[in-house]
């Protein structure tokens, strides 16, 4: 038995590669062929996944080296696929009239999530954009009170013949949280499974309109909640809050590594950093770096995603939530300024994020006062 490498370049010439209208040699499929003495191990890549094809070029390779080199060659092929399976996955379904989903999320508790989601959302109104938040957070909830709407009641509305609920909106913003729903004095327990199902119901049987972001304050940790909603949503990207020391630091760690894992693959827009320290009111120029310094700036280094900004601990912040008003809404004051500046850098983020993004799924942010999407 005598052949060369050209006499299996020949025959593999005549085989089309599934798609695309040229040979397996024209379209470069072909990415290794090794003899040895009378058998062949051929590697072939292909951009159709499908077992289907991929069996289908496996076996008119062998019909061809068969037919046109000799029919004792012992032939082996390893067919692999240039795309990868999960871009066939189907897409997940949209929120009609929502552009992009934002969230925020922490790996531990009390660090200030639904503060920053809070404040964010302000900010965001203020910059001209249309914004909602979906208080996911099932065993806490407390964006309803940072809102004072905590009495509230979403009421029903009809929309295109079905019944759908109407979010509550305070200062500019629309909201629906478990709040409106559950007992303040009880404990909402719940399963996992129970607490999605509602998660699902607030997100599309709403009538949110037309929004530019939806941010979802999530719970902490990494658990049924925050899979059931990346599961159910495209999230566009995903703010982590975090306080300066290292254990809460340990934990966003965590979280930052669920959003990159390959089955969820949200973008992280990036890390900010609540309580980073504190002045006192008698001593305007000093800092008091109570929980550390620099630890979410250090952290967002090291995982190499942006630092988005700093809030200092001040008793306003926590007395503004408390009685349902947030502290950016506070005009011209060094808290405005700081959570305006985070949001304008969660922005630029979300644009860089948004250039690897479908058309449709595209921010297109003209400025960053006075903000317009497209």
């Amino acid at each position: 038995m005598s052949f060369t490498k050209q006499d299996i370049i020949n025959a593999l010439e005549t085989i089309t590669a599934p798609g695309e209208g040229k040979s397996l040699i024209e379209s470069q499929a072909i990415k290794n062929v090794v003899i040895f003495d009378k058998e062949i191990v051929l590697d072939v890549k292909i951009n159709n996944p499908s077992l289907q094809a991929k069996k289908k070029v496996e076996v008119e390779i062998m019909k061809a080296i068969h037919e046109h080199v000799d029919q004792k060659i012992d032939v082996k092929v390893n067919v692999t696929s240039d795309t990868k399976n999960e871009e066939f996955k189907p897409e997940k379904p949209k929120v009609p009239g929502i552009k992009n989903i934002i969230a925020v999320a922490s790996g531990k508790g009390g660090v200030g999530k639904s503060t920053i989601t809070a404040n964010m959302s302000i900010s965001l109104q203020k910059m001209g954009f249309k914004v909602g938040i979906l208080d996911a957070d099932v065993y806490g909830p407390s964006i309803h009170l940072m809102f004072d709407v905590a009495n509230a009641k979403p009421l029903s509305v009809e929309i295109d013949g079905r019944s759908k609920m109407q979010p509550i909106e305070s200062y500019g913003v629309k909201i629906l949280s478990l709040g409106f729903f559950t007992d303040a004095n009880q404990a909402v327990i719940w399963r996992g499974a129970m607490a999605s199902k509602a998660l699902n119901q607030m997100i599309f049987d709403s009538h949110w309109g037309e929004l530019d972001f939806l941010l979802i304050d999530l719970p902490p940790g990494t658990g049924d909640i925050h899979l059931s909603i990346v599961q159910a949503v495209p999230i566009t990207g995903a703010v982590i809050v975090s306080t300066p020391q290292n254990i809460a630091l340990a934990d966003a760690k965590k979280g930052v590594a669920m959003f990159k894992q390959e089955t969820i693959n949200v973008p992280v827009l990036g890390i900010v950093e609540n309580m980073s320290y504190f002045t006192p009111a008698e001593l305007p120029n000093n800092k008091y770096y109570i929980f550390g310094q620099d630890g979410a700036k250090n952290l967002a280094e090291d995982i190499e995603t942006a630092f988005l900004g700093e809030v200092p601990l001040v008793q306003s912040i926590r007395e503004a939530g408390d009685v349902g008003h947030p502290v950016a809404l506070q005009e011209n004051s060094p808290l405005e300024k700081a959570f305006s500046e985070i949001t304008k850098n969660a922005l630029s983020e979300l644009v860089k994020r948004n250039q690897d993004l479908p058309p449709t799924e595209v921010v297109r942010i003209t400025t960053m006062s006075g903000c317009s999407t497209n």
